[in-house]
């Protein structure tokens, strides 16, 4: 990327209001403290933490392998590894956290979504059920579409997207083109939908850093919710209550695009359920509903095809993937861009530090200053961005902050910069433009600046 020549102090008499940042600060760098990479190829998001034992390294790979290597239709001689589907999206984790890194939409030839997916679900006539989050699944295709199947299985369908634009101006005239997803279906295998479904979709998002922000001690989070808008800022961030299947109870929510799981391994357990239709003890049942009687006579591979170990594999190898080191920290232009960031108050939600609790899942993520840029709340994006549908405290306008760190390296690892939860947005600035609700006076920020300014912004950015 190119960036227009100007000095620093033209681009700091520019940042009028709030903070300026004339150097980096100690140690901003180490984006997951004592356990940050330096790696920045296609590898950065595929590395243990830096301060991983050898003899825990070893574990590390062994989650790997099953993170990565592919599953097979049961029965198989590899019965570890077996009991695929029927109805699935993927085989393999990796194949949708493409290097451990971001998905991306569906092209318009592509046969099958596989990095995207789509939830299904259809309004509670009472939210009495904590379990579900006041939503059903839709009567014959359950909570997520899927597009694969085994051999004697016919696939759910097919899943399009296409776009219609949308151009946004900058008051210096510059204009930008957005794109606006639709999802169409088409050979749904076992008949219509109900006419009340809701949509979702969804694009794999990237895992690295995952157990150091499942370390950030609740307090510190909630220390940043403000429902009511008591200070007045336009933010009133809040936390997702979810269903804990391990605790039987509920609990604060912080993985998922809606902040819809409560731990890394229920999130890997309903990943296997529903992305691979893999079944498990914290997750028992696989995707067949009972509109699908050739999905249901289907040979499954065993009665807990996901072994507790094999979720303990997984579990350690997503909660210590590493987090690269930011670049450029003292970079005039990069300190220019973040002084920017804080004048539009994009910290407001996206909040730069916080220190990992010392009761850590594992001993290396404690303890631990990290720079994740996420309040891991819920916020109103505004209707621009809603999927209109609601997932437990979530209504259908709220995302949870997804992380920044990281971002700049998307294109590196995946070779593509497709943000947002439908990775609707080709860019970052897309991504900034698409904010509405909660964050459209961070867009309207944005929406001031010049050119120069723009670029600053985008390379403070990229430098995350």
């Amino acid at each position: 990327m190119r960036y227009l020549p100007l000095t620093f102090a033209a681009l700091l008499a520019a940042c009028d209001t709030g903070p300026s940042f004339t150097q980096a600060e100690p140690g901003e760098q180490l984006s997951a403290g004592d356990a940050t990479v330096t790696k920045t190829d296609q590898n950065a998001f595929s590395l243990p933490l830096a301060n991983l034992s050898p003899s825990r390294r070893l574990d590390f790979s062994v989650g790997n392998s099953f993170f990565r290597n592919p599953w097979v239709i049961a029965p198989a001689s590899t019965d570890a590894r077996d009991g695929l589907g029927p109805l699935f999206n993927t085989n393999a984790c990796q194949n949708c956290h493409i290097k451990d890194g971001r998905g991306h939409p569906p092209g318009p030839d592509a046969k099958q979504a596989v990095s995207m997916l789509v939830r299904l679900s259809v309004p509670a006539a009472a939210d009495d059920d904590l379990t579900q989050g006041g939503l059903m699944p839709e009567p014959i295709y359950g909570g997520q579409f899927q597009d694969a199947a085994i051999p004697g299985v016919e696939p759910e369908g097919r899943v399009r997207v296409e776009y219609r634009p949308r151009t946004i101006t900058f008051e210096d005239g510059h204009q930008v083109e957005l794109r606006e997803p639709r999802l169409s279906f088409s050979n749904l295998a076992y008949g219509e939908m109900h006419p009340a479904t809701l949509f979702s979709a969804r694009i794999a998002p990237p895992v690295i850093g995952l157990g150091l922000l499942e370390a950030i001690p609740e307090a510190d989070l909630l220390a940043h919710a403000d429902p009511q808008d008591k200070d007045g800022d336009g933010i009133s961030g809040r936390a997702n209550r979810v269903w804990d299947r391990s605790n039987n109870t509920t609990a604060m929510g912080r993985f998922g695009w809606k902040a819809g799981q409560p731990s890394l391994r229920q999130q890997n357990a309903e990943a296997f359920a529903n992305d691979m239709g893999l079944s498990s003890h914290l997750v028992p049942t696989d995707s067949c509903s009972s509109a699908q009687p050739d999905c249901l006579a289907m040979p499954n591979g065993g009665e807990l095809e996901v072994s507790d170990s094999i979720l303990d594999n997984v579990t350690f190898y997503t909660r210590n993937l590493a987090v690269p080191a930011r670049r450029d920290v003292d970079d005039a232009l990069v300190l220019a861009g973040k002084s920017l960031f804080f004048q539009a108050n994009c910290q407001g939600c996206h909040v730069p530090v916080f220190t990992t609790g010392s009761d850590a899942a594992e001993p290396e993520l404690a303890n631990q200053t990290i720079r994740p840029y996420t309040d891991m709340l819920l916020h109103d994006m505004g209707p621009g961005l809603a999927d209109g549908r609601p997932e437990f405290l979530a209504n259908g306008q709220e995302w949870r902050t997804p992380p920044l760190w990281g971002i700049g390296l998307t294109e590196a690892v995946n070779g593509h910069t497709q943000f947002l939860h439908d990775g609707r947005a080709r860019n970052l600035m897309e991504a900034i433009l698409w904010h509405g609700g909660e964050a459209a006076g961070s867009r309207d920020a944005v929406l001031a600046f010049d050119a120069e300014q723009r670029a600053a912004l985008l390379a403070f950015l990229n430098s995350l």
